[in-house]
């Protein structure tokens, strides 16, 4: 049976066969301990019964508290390609939307590439929809022109009106995107 337990720093040194994936975003360990302080309950792995990694989510709050922007931020997730179609993606994110309820966040967003289209129906049945277009978010290492996003949202309980997913007409430049 799969355990969905928090991240720890550990983690880091066994999760190879987890980022070791083209449609993985991988980052330096500086950036994965910086979310492992500031917002732990927000990182989870899934770990099979002898103790490999299936798959993490990695999120934070973010937005004014105060106003209709405080939010839940999925910063990734992924799970190792021998453990996909289990539904642990799924799980991973419903985890991190009902710890965004229960900070009293308005919605949860991420960023999903254009062309990862298997990423993207996940997330529309998971009940998400594209806010807006980000355009050239994502920089390629292959010498490629960069990649386009999307600014995927789903309202929660908080947002009654669901004001925070209606779209954007027009397409906005990285630095837009605060």
């Amino acid at each position: 049976m799969t355990s969905l337990r928090p991240f720890i720093c550990d983690d880091l040194f066994r999760f190879n066969n987890i980022n070791l994936d083209p449609l993985t975003e991988t980052y330096r360990i500086p950036f994965y301990l910086e979310y492992l302080s500031h917002w732990p309950e927000y990182c989870i792995i899934a770990e099979a019964p002898g103790g490999e990694l299936m798959g993490y989510i990695m999120g934070k709050a973010e937005g004014s508290m105060a106003r209709e922007q405080w939010h839940g931020h999925v910063t990734a997730v992924s799970v190792a390609p021998e453990f996909r179609r289990l539904g642990l993606a799924a799980k991973l994110m419903e985890l991190l939307e009902e710890i965004s309820e229960r900070k009293g966040g308005f919605f949860v967003d991420l960023y999903v590439r254009v062309s990862n289209q298997v990423a993207f129906n996940t997330y529309k049945q998971l009940g998400y929809s594209v806010y807006r277009t980000v355009l050239k978010y994502y920089s390629t290492s292959s010498g490629e022109p960069d990649e386009d996003a999307y600014d995927m949202r789903k309202a929660l309980s908080r947002d009654t009106e669901k004001k925070s997913i209606i779209p954007l007409p027009e397409p906005v430049k990285p630095e837009d995107v605060g």
